[in-house]
């Protein structure tokens, strides 16, 4: 730290002990202060820990014209570190690396450190490809916005949104945060050796300069991430107990409704039952080790008996499916036969 920084932080405490002597809890320093990454215009990255609003008195910002510097004096609670330690974002290096200056008390510490222990647990477990995949679905509904806007700047100011969130979602993946701050990003990445170079795609983004070139560069970074982003699955071998009754349901579902709507021309209710039959095929296969069944490829909409047929097709190759599970469909010649095995156990 500079004679600079020392000062500031003497003044914070003689503010604090002034003002609000049981609101500050600790201050710790962290960002280039704390890894040595400084420059001759660096500033001040500060933990002003409070436990009361009272210590929002001590925050202020302000801008040193004889070396042209500005500084935010921002204060912390703990709800925030709380939050922090959950990993919903890239950003805890404020948590985890602040070396601290000043603590009020020893027992606050030892909080401290139980928040670290709990994000520590959070990026060596599983839990943190969950929160990965968190952060990649913010950064798909700021995608939305950014291929629905038609300026220039909202165009920009999304994909910067985008862009944010999927670096979020890669760190965490693998287990990491970002200690060292935006200038570094990209080396830290490059520690994860990750299979595409994701420097390219991100700056293909920001080097853009149609709005249009925007939107497309950005589709290829989405492409890129979402094909990452894949958590492991062991699926189950067909049986009785994973998909009795689904060929039974989606033939009670779409098997008629798909052709009248061919009949009455309603070339909506046939793609919309076609999507929803495909949605539980890919339910199905995302869990049980079975072929996978394309309906919506063969749709056409200038021919809707043809996405009738082509229904069936799909059907029937369920259908294969699930005979050699050793299922049989559930099919009885009438009402009264049916009863007849449902009741037989009465």
């Amino acid at each position: 730290m500079t004679q600079t920084d020392k000062k500031i932080v003497e003044g914070i405490l003689r503010k604090a002990e002034a003002l609000c002597p049981d609101a500050l809890d600790m201050i710790g320093v962290y960002g280039s202060a704390a890894t040595g990454d400084v420059h001759d215009k660096s500033d001040l990255d500060l933990l002003i820990l409070i436990n009361d609003p009272k210590g929002y008195v001590i925050a202020d910002g302000f801008i040193l014209e004889d070396i042209g510097i500005g500084y935010d004096i921002y204060c912390t609670t703990w709800e925030s570190l709380e939050d922090d330690a959950k990993c919903g974002y890239g950003h805890i290096s404020k948590l985890m690396d602040s070396k601290l200056l000043y603590v009020r008390e020893d027992s606050l510490t030892s909080r401290l450190n139980t928040l670290r222990e709990k994000a520590a647990a959070v990026l060596s477990s599983g839990e943190c490809r969950e929160r990965a995949m968190e952060a990649f679905d913010t950064a798909k509904k700021f995608f939305a916005d950014c291929i629905t806007e038609n300026s220039d700047s909202s165009v920009r100011k999304y994909s910067a949104a985008v862009i944010s969130c999927i670096l979020d979602a890669v760190i965490l993946w693998n287990g990491r945060y970002f200690k060292r701050g935006v200038k570094r990003t990209f080396e830290e990445l490059a520690e994860l050796k990750l299979p595409f170079d994701i420097e390219s795609l991100v700056m293909s983004v920001i080097k853009a300069e149609e709005r249009e070139d925007i939107k497309t560069c950005l589709t290829e970074l989405m492409k890129a991430i979402k094909d990452y982003l894949v958590l492991p699955c062991e699926k189950e071998a067909p049986s009785k107990d994973n998909i009795r009754r689904t060929y039974e349901e989606m033939y009670s579902n779409w098997r008629n409704k798909i052709p009248e709507a061919a009949q009455r021309g309603d070339l909506y209710s046939s793609f919309m039952n076609m999507a929803s039959c495909q949605y539980m095929l890919d339910g199905i296969v995302s869990g049980v080790d079975i072929n996978e069944i394309d309906i919506m490829a063969p749709f056409d909409p200038e021919n809707l008996y043809g996405n009738a047929e082509a229904f069936d097709s799909a059907l029937g190759l369920y259908l294969e499916e699930y005979r050699k599970a050793g299922i049989s469909p559930r099919r009885f010649a009438n009402i009264d036969e049916y009863l007849k095995d449902y009741l037989k156990d009465l």
